[in-house]
């Protein structure tokens, strides 16, 4: 018990010395790089040839930019959400920006950041790599081309937010192909936990000072589900919601040692998991009225064939359902958990909110 409270002692005064860099008239970050899936892919996935996984025709995009982005969302992302909060423009897609250079349509990088995100990408390598998605590793190499070229200032990235979104994939790959895998669960999550460490160890040395880890959501109550043997059409997927909540406490305890593993960096825990419960649970507070099935798409759930292709259903009231598709949120959750994550309690964002990490001074140097 006493090494307990010493840790936490430690902890909070390593963290303390932090956040006295905090500067109570500094203004908000104007820069994001995003990494990971689908939840943050701005278009990324349509720019690389031979990629399978794709949202880059209607009905996607139709309640916000009235066409299709490549976004895998009939909206705006968490990225997006948080952009507008920060008075900025939307991260382009580090795919778009590349090819525009090359063809001289596009002169210099943009300042407001960059967003690496593909749809279909895991923590472990392999994930979906048959599809042609940019993985988490292959995204961090875009980062350091960019780094290493001098397109990005080091003041730039350390006074950038970093988010990183992954793991649900590695989840539901995980039960997708059961046998696949010979690692039992924990050991496949402490794999998955290591690969996050030596993300995050790698931006660090590139300047990353202010960054957020998105938890894995109920991956078990995904509409998708049904693509599951034996899926359960009235309940979640227990196994699953298991595996993702004994990553998302891997994921926190890291974020708690953030501090004295990288000096200088603040690594914030945004509670996914638990916020979107907490929708689920109150499902008439959080304006919905449809919390299990897909608002398009097709099948049982509407879970077994992707919004927009084939003979798909599509909902009249999108923004009322939770999900959009089979596999993500609407745009109405989006904007929920976005605001929750901005300027929320630690419920739902440890150990500081995205508005108050954005207004903290950071040292470039550890």
């Amino acid at each position: 018990m006493m090494e307990r409270s010493s840790q936490l002692i430690l902890f909070l005064g390593v963290f303390l010395m932090t956040l006295a860099l905090v500067d109570a008239n500094a203004k908000s970050v104007k820069s994001i790089f995003a990494f990971g899936d689908s939840q943050f892919d701005p278009g990324n996935n349509k720019y690389v040839k031979n990629c399978t996984l794709q949202a880059n025709f209607a009905p996607y995009g139709s309640a916000f930019f009235h066409y299709p982005t490549g976004r895998f969302t009939n909206g705006r992302t968490v990225v997006d959400f948080v952009a507008q909060f920060l008075g900025i423009k939307f991260q382009k897609p580090y795919q778009e920006v590349k090819r525009r250079l090359s063809m001289g349509s596009l002169k210099v990088f943009p300042v407001n950041g960059l967003n690496f995100a593909s749809a279909g990408s895991g923590i472990l390598p392999h994930i979906n790599n048959d599809k042609g998605v940019t993985s988490l590793q292959v995204q961090l190499k875009q980062f350091h081309g960019l780094v290493a070229h001098k397109h990005l200032h080091k003041t730039q990235i350390s006074n950038s937010l970093f988010f990183i979104v992954s793991g649900g994939n590695d989840v539901f790959s995980y039960f997708l192909f059961p046998g696949v895998s010979k690692m039992t669960p924990r050991t496949y999550v402490r794999a998955m936990l290591k690969e996050i460490v030596r993300f995050t160890s790698k931006i660090y040395r590139h300047g990353a000072r202010k960054i957020v880890f998105f938890s894995i959501g109920p991956v078990g109550c995904l509409p998708g589900r049904f693509l599951l043997r034996n899926a359960s059409i009235a309940q979640c997927h227990d196994k699953m919601n298991i595996m993702a909540r004994y990553y998302n406490t891997g994921l926190k305890r890291f974020i708690y040692r953030i501090p004295r593993m990288f000096p200088g960096a603040i690594g914030v825990y945004a509670a996914s998991y638990d916020t979107s419960i907490k929708y689920r649970e109150n499902p008439k507070i959080y304006g919905y009225t449809n919390i299990n099935e897909a608002c398009c798409g097709g099948g049982p759930l509407n879970g077994v064939l992707q919004c927009g292709l084939k003979v798909y259903k599509m909902c009249m009231t999108p923004n009322r359902y939770f999900f959009w598709d089979y596999f993500h949120p609407s745009e109405h959750t989006y904007g929920l958990i976005s605001k929750a994550f901005w300027e929320g309690g630690k419920e739902e964002i440890w150990p500081i909110n995205i508005k108050t990490l954005s207004r903290n001074k950071t040292s470039s140097h550890p």
